[in-house]
């Protein structure tokens, strides 16, 4: 039968009508029932399919409130991508090589552009070279256009050749701050044939972080950048219709008690339920306590407690940031008036059907850290140092003598995490001004800084006083970006590198997201993630041997002794000051001025059609997986296990970001190319090379390869010769040979960052599957976008249980994949004995299948042109 029309209503809005889509009258009253964020994903299919195909996915959105879950698919079209520039980078390079194919077979290169807004924010690729100086964000950035000339001509290449790409220059802030502040609109209008059509704003973007902007009641998330490609060209992000868990908020948070706090708690409850992948919706009473700030900061951790969303409906909080940063009062009213009339306006009192509900007692919460090696591992303020000496081996002290026993290496207040909340920069430069009353100050061997994720930052605290207060205990700001959060903390202390060199237990206290072992600095194994006041305070001690929350900080000359709570505002000070200290025109002028970047615009750049490869690049290299012709990994084969890995292999295990040792394979790889021995920039910066991204495949010395006990899975062993050796020259040797292998891997396999290279690299060794216990969502997508199948082995066989030893055989039988089928596994060991089980293809869409069929994403793209 033929579909029904759209159902559409018209509001008249300070002079102008807008139309948009009645939900009320296309779902009946089921629509109080649907959680928010699937209000919207409603909307979406009804605005972009007509007919039969219109009916079915309503029914589809039907169905699932039966029980909250559902095995059906829809399609996703988002409004806009969002990306940064060390995944645009590689996406780039991927579509330029696209292009290639395409004019070498004869088509029309100009054909392959976007079909969607793009924004890039160069957010990436500052690091913290130098701190405590007034020059030093002038210095730092002075450094990363040094550095990334070649990586930045290729971005702004693209901003001619492909229409759409807008990028926005260094030091315009980090893109999820970005986002909320300049971005975001809650409700888009699109004018079509003079009629102004009112839409949810919704996007993707290419960094696991994207749900930051779930704060302010859009939906949106995280995808790899094989993914974002697609949808680039106009394809649709095809999902099952998600379960969602509800996270019911009641009372309100207590004097103290920050947003960090909430977001280290939610990230605690949520990853003990076990959240994989699941969208996480608030709702409750207090949900209405918080600000659009506190939000922000919970949302944005949705990858750190396994979440593809942590969505906060639209309500005044929303409106009033909004105006806050400087939207126009017409838009306010627009998004308020027509997210009531569409039924996406928060009701606190209301209860929509959810997959599952669990309770937060926000009144409850207390200040607390997390560490010292998973944003899940919540733990007290007054425990830090406990957990650490339980954790760390007793510290060698070498002959560092200065140092402390566990030393604090690095204290930033870094990340988009905490630092897009003005109101968690305010306290800590009100914590800052008592310190320095007190002449206090951080020990010359703690690396400090501030990296706000806006330039607004700088604005508001120069005008709250608090500026001045932050640089003379240390916490100037070094950068607009996301610097230590990522990677780009820049050297140690040399005092403080010697001292780990000696043994010393060093640990790294961040206001960031995530604190896996290696990932703020190859030399530091621990790292705790607090509030920014918090930071400081454990900045001023030095050490993380001792319990800030009750110890004496520091003794005066007058005999007075200093603790926390001296130092600490009161929340009637922290309102007080936020309030005073921002102006609304400070988001929209300063985003203003820092895009006019001279060195961005002074930068040479290519605009021809098709990108002018450089065959003596480091930096910039065309792939040999963008092609029309790659191999279906698919089928029934008897692979060696490559590696055989434990528990939280996170994508910065396989593709690290940061600094890359003139030791490391990848580091021996450039210098012999003629790069700069005492320069050789991050790993982040290399990912348009595939030469030097799949040396560095692995290089984090946490993660350790069962197959041989090596401190790190560089290396693995070629079983049929013994001989052991790094893990790309092992693969390439199998691949020689004809010889197939697989990757075997216990829970969580590929959390943490979007990075699609963690799963290129694993491609480009020749890999064919990936069992593991469980994987993280975005992990799992780019590996189907490379052609790679995920498979899920039984509890019962996790890898440590399977002991498998080198000549050990995996025999796959994955010919005819579907959505979540069953795949048999044989492990058939050397010494004759077997091993039977059947695992499950983690593959959750028809377009998933079609994807592994093509040999990836990229053929698939190409195979559409």
């Amino acid at each position: 039968m033929e579909g029904h029309p759209v159902s559409w209503f018209e509001l008249p809005i300070a002079g102008n009508n807008y139309r948009a889509i009645d939900l009320r009258s296309d779902f009946g009253a089921d629509l109080d029932r649907l959680p928010w964020l699937m209000r919207i994903m409603l909307e979406n299919c009804i605005r972009n399919s007509e007919g039969d195909e219109r009916n079915k996915l309503v029914e589809h959105f039907r169905s699932w409130l039966i029980g909250g879950t559902s095995q059906q698919e829809i399609p996703f079209y988002p409004g806009r991508v969002l990306m940064h520039d060390t995944t645009c980078v590689p996406a780039l390079v991927d579509i330029a090589a696209m292009r290639d194919v395409v004019a070498e077979n004869g088509g029309d290169p100009t054909n392959l552009v976007p079909a969607l807004r793009v924004d890039v924010s160069v957010d990436h690729s500052v690091g913290v070279d130098r701190y405590g100086t007034k020059d030093a964000m002038a210095f730092n950035m002075h450094r990363e256009m040094e550095r990334n000339a070649e990586r930045y001509r290729l971005m702004k290449w693209a901003t001619t050749a492909l229409p759409g790409i807008h990028v926005h220059p260094p030091g315009t802030g980090i893109m999820h701050t970005m986002n909320l502040e300049q971005l975001a609109t809650v409700i888009s209008v699109d004018e079509r044939d003079g009629v102004s059509i009112a839409r949810p704003d919704t996007l993707i973007g290419t960094d696991s972080h994207t749900p930051m902007i779930n704060g302010i009641g859009v939906v949106a998330w995280g995808v790899g950048g094989l993914e974002a490609e697609s949808v680039i060209f106009g394809m649709p992000v095809t999902l099952r219709l998600p379960d969602v868990i509800g996270v019911r908020c009641v009372g309100a948070l207590k004097p103290g008690v920050l947003s960090t706090d909430l977001a280290l708690a939610v990230t605690h409850l949520l990853r003990r339920r076990g959240i994989s992948g699941e969208f996480v919706e608030f709702f409750g009473p207090g949900v209405s306590q918080l600000s659009a700030g506190d939000r922000a900061v919970v949302a944005n951790m949705a990858p750190e407690y396994g979440a593809s969303s942590g969505y906060f409906p639209i309500d005044s909080m929303t409106i009033r940031y909004l105006a806050t940063t400087g939207r126009t009062p017409e838009h306010c009213m627009i998004v308020e008036e027509v997210t009531k009339a569409q039924g996406l306006w928060f009701d606190s009192q209301a209860q929509p059907k959810y997959s599952d509900v669990l309770e937060l007692d926000l009144s409850t919460l207390t200040p607390v850290a997390s560490g010292p090696q998973r944003p899940q591992d919540m733990l007290p303020i007054g425990q830090v140092a406990n957990v650490l000496r339980a954790t760390a081996t007793e510290p060698a002290r070498g002959t560092a003598t200065t140092i402390p026993p566990y030393p604090i290496a690095i204290a930033a207040i870094t990340s988009c995490t905490n630092t897009s909340d003005p109101k968690l920069l305010i306290t800590a430069g009100l914590l800052a001004r008592r310190a320095r009353s007190m002449g206090l100050r951080p020990p010359h061997w703690v690396k400090t800084s501030l990296a706000p994720g806006s330039p607004a930052a700088e604005r508001f605290l120069a005008r709250a006083g608090l500026l001045e207060d932050l640089e003379a205990v240390g916490f100037g700001i070094v950068g607009y970006g996301c610097t230590t959060c990522i990677g780009n903390s820049g050297p140690l202390h040399p005092d403080m590198q010697d001292a780990v060199e000696s043994g010393s237990v060093a640990t790294a206290v961040l206001s960031g997201n995530r604190n896996f072992p290696g990932r703020v600095h190859p030399s530091l194994k621990y790292g705790f993630l607090m509030s920014p006041p918090m930071v400081i305070a454990h900045a001023l001690v030095g050490t993380m041997d001792r319990d800030v929350g009750s110890a004496v900080l520091a003794t005066r000359m007058s005999g007075q002794e200093i603790r926390l709570a001296d130092l600490w505002p009161t929340a009637e000070e922290i309102d007080a000051l936020t309030a005073a200290s921002l102006e609304i025109e400070d988001f929209g002028a300063s985003f203003a001025h820092a895009e006019q970047n001279a060195s961005w615009s002074n930068l040479a750049a290519s605009s021809a059609d098709r990108f002018p490869w450089d065959p003596a690049s480091t930096y910039i290299t065309r792939p040999p997986f963008a092609s029309i012709d790659q191999p279906n990994r698919l089928g029934t084969y008897t692979a060696h296990p490559l590696l055989v890995l434990g528990d939280d292999v996170t994508t910065d295990h396989i593709s690290p970001a940061g600094q890359i040792s003139s030791s490391s394979y990848a580091g021996q790889h450039l210098v012999a190319a003629g790069d700069p021995k005492g320069d050789l920039n991050v790993y982040a910066a290399r990912r348009g090379n595939w030469k030097t991204m799949v040396r560095g495949l692995f290089d984090n010395r946490t993660a350790s390869n069962l197959l041989v006990g090596t401190e790190s899975a560089r290396q693995t062993i070629h079983a049929p010769s013994g001989t052991v050796g790094p893990i790309w020259e092992i693969a390439e040797r199998y691949g020689n040979e004809g010889i197939d292998t697989v990757i075997v891997a216990g829970e969580r396999y590929g959390a943490g960052s979007s990075r699609d290279w963690a799963a290129k690299g694993v491609a480009l060794l020749g890999v064919r599957a990936i069992l593991a216990q469980s994987f993280e969502r975005i992990h799992r997508s780019n590996l189907i976008g490379m052609g790679v199948l995920p498979i899920l082995m039984p509890a019962q066989f996790h890898p440590e249980a399977l002991t498998l030893r080198p000549g050990d055989l995996v025999i796959v039988k994955a010919e005819a994949i579907s959505p979540r089928c069953p795949v048999e596994v044989e492990v058939a060991r050397a010494n004759g004995t077997s091993t039977l089980f059947n695992g499950r293809a983690a593959v959750e869409t028809e377009l998933d299948v079609v994807l592994l069929n093509a040999g990836g994403m990229i053929p698939h793209i190409l195979a559409q042109r």
